[in-house]
Parts: structure tokens; C-alpha cells; sequence
């Protein structure tokens, strides 16, 4: 009897990422294949000015790359990368990743275990350059969370202010979590097409988070895996961007909070955002004579209150639920 594996399909987005996307695939080719079959990747270009993802060649596997003339956000280019396949799972995985041996083929046989059948997202360990594990796990966050971080009081009294970020914990040992950081992200195809994958509307940050809260609300599971690793560089494609990737995480975690919240605490979590958080941030930054820093903070706040009113009507939906 012919054994039928299950297969697999790999959507990573690319934005200016240089070299890194190139690596990224070239490590996809190295990964054992014993447990899965893989489909495709898929590369989701959204209108990089760098030449990355051109004459990108064969790395062994059938490749597919989507150019966009406008980088259309990171939730919207991961649905469409997944969109058109028919594997058994999906893998979003960041270009600054590289992949090791069994990166892939113990994630999906552990999955696939009869045990582990509500098992809907699993992550694996991420290394830096210099082989030190990430702390990329974390809780589903609560609006006293989210007020210590605008506060800064999960970094002055971690143990009083408890971070959604799982910092206390060394990411040794392999166990259920709430949620698994994007960079590395396996999903069960059905799972992400019964809950409409990424909301669209968070144009990049918190989108992973806010599809783990729904996949836990629908009853299934998240589970991280330390016995399996990748590297992972961290900061992405955006680090030279810095008031931006600032601006972009605001508003993600305003829209995360109407959202998942209720308006009383998404309006006051609002409020402590646009009003509070960049007193203190400028206050931090000047102790420090971090002048650059204290640029790319107003910066980035300049944006956000000047795209309040778009984001109002964006959140409509949700302030009337």
C-alpha cells in the first residue's frame, strides 16, 4: 500500500529584502521531505525597488512569484500567496529566515500525529545569528497588558506588570502556547480558510496574533516546538525604517483593540496611545540623548494622528459590533 503524505505550501512576502530572500529559498531546497510533500512556495512581491525578487532561479521545487505595483500590506499578500493551492498545510515564512534539515518535516509529522488533531498552528525556535533562541511566544494580550507596555511598567516591574511577551520564559522546552511569532507560522489550510485568514486590515504587525486569538476561540490549539529550529534574523526589511514600522505597530494595536477589547477599553488604550505614550517615549529618548530616536518617535506620531480619521472609519465595523 502507497503511503499518502500530506502536503505543504510556503508563502513568504517579500519587501526589499535583498539577499535574504534568496538564501531563504536555497534553504527551503535543503529541508528533508519525509513526513510532507512540498507544492510550491509562493513569493508575494510587494513592489520591492531592490531587484530581490528578480531572476531568482531554480532552487528545486516549483516557485511562483506574485508581483504586486503596490505593496499591498503583509496580512493581504499572505492571503494572496495562499490563495489558488490545495496542500494540507500552510507555512508563512518570513525572507529573513533560513531553514535547517528538519525545519519542516518534524512540524508537519507532528501534526499530523492522531494526538494532536486540534493542534491548528504550530511554531518552532528561532535563532540569531550567534545561535541565541528568540523569545517569540506570547500570551494573547488584555487591555492591562497593553496599558503597562504604553506605560513601560512590563520593563520596569516585570513581575508586578506582567508583558503579553513571554520574556520570563527561555524557550527551551517545547509546550502549548497562545501564540507563535509569524516568522515561522503553520496553519492547517482548512483551519485558515473557515476563519477568512489575516484580516486584511492590518496592513503589517499583529495580524499572526489576531488569527492565533480567533484560531483559539474556535477551539484549537497553538503549540511551540524547541526541539526544531531556524534562523531568524529579526527586524526584517523594515529596520531602516523605523518610524514607520513604529506608526505601523500603533495602529495595529489600536485596531487589535477595538477589535477584541470592547470600545471602553480600546478608547481609553486609544487615548493613553495618541496622547501619553509619546510624552513618555520623548522623555526616555531625551534621558538618553537619543535625538535620533526622538525624531523617528514624532515622526511616526505625526503619521498616526494625521491617519486617525481613516482608521476611525476602518474600525466602524467593529465600534458598532
Amino acid at each position: 500500500m502507497v503511503e499518502v503524505l500530506p502536503n505543504l505550501e510556503i508563502v513568504t512576502i517579500n519587501f526589499n529584502s535583498g539577499q535574504q530572500l534568496r538564501k531563504c529559498l536555497e534553504s527551503i531546497g535543503t529541508t528533508r521531505q519525509d513526513n510532507y510533500r512540498l507544492n510550491r512556495v509562493v513569493v508575494v512581491d510587494n513592489a520591492s525597488v531592490d531587484g530581490s525578487a528578480e531572476d531568482l532561479g531554480d532552487f528545486g521545487f516549483r516557485l511562483v512569484v506574485v508581483r504586486n505595483e503596490t505593496n499591498r500590506g503583509f496580512a493581504a499578500a499572505c492571503n494572496q500567496g495562499a490563495k489558488g493551492g490545495g496542500a494540507d498545510y500552510l507555512l508563512f515564512l518570513n525572507p529573513d529566515t533560513r531553514l535547517f534539515e528538519d525545519s519542516l518535516d518534524k512540524p508537519v509529522a507532528f501534526m499530523e500525529h492522531p494526538s494532536n488533531r486540534k493542534v491548528g498552528i504550530v511554531g518552532i525556535q528561532l535563532i540569531d545569528e550567534q545561535g541565541r533562541i528568540s523569545r517569540t511566544c506570547t500570551r494573547l494580550p488584555n487591555p492591562r497588558q497593553f496599558f503597562a507596555q504604553i506605560l513601560g511598567f512590563d520593563r520596569i516591574a516585570p513581575r508586578l506588570f506582567r508583558s503579553h511577551f513571554m520574556w520570563e520564559w527561555d524557550h527551551k522546552e517545547s509546550r502549548e502556547v497562545d501564540h507563535v511569532m509569524g516568522a515561522f507560522f503553520l496553519i492547517r489550510r482548512t483551519l485558515f480558510e473557515e476563519l477568512g485568514g489575516f484580516d486584511e486590515r492590518f496592513f503589517v504587525y499583529l495580524e499572526d496574533l489576531d488569527l492565533s486569538f480567533r484560531v483559539h476561540r474556535a477551539g484549537w490549539r497553538s503549540f511551540y516546538m524547541a526541539d526544531v529550529k531556524a534562523y531568524h534574523k529579526g527586524g526584517g526589511t523594515s529596520e531602516q525604517i523605523k518610524s514607520v514600522r513604529l506608526f505601523y505597530s500603533l495602529r495595529s494595536r489600536i485596531f487589535y483593540s477595538y477589535k477584541h477589547f470592547g470600545p471602553a477599553s480600546a478608547t481609553s488604550l486609544t487615548l493613553a496611545t495618541l496622547f501619553l505614550e509619546p510624552v513618555i517615549r520623548s522623555i526616555w529618548s531625551l534621558v538618553r540623548f537619543a535625538f535620533r530616536e526622538l525624531s523617528e518617535t514624532m515622526h511616526a506620531y505625526s503619521i498616526l494622528w494625521r491617519g486617525m480619521p481613516q482608521l476611525i472609519k476602518m474600525l466602524r465595523h467593529d465600534l458598532s459590533a
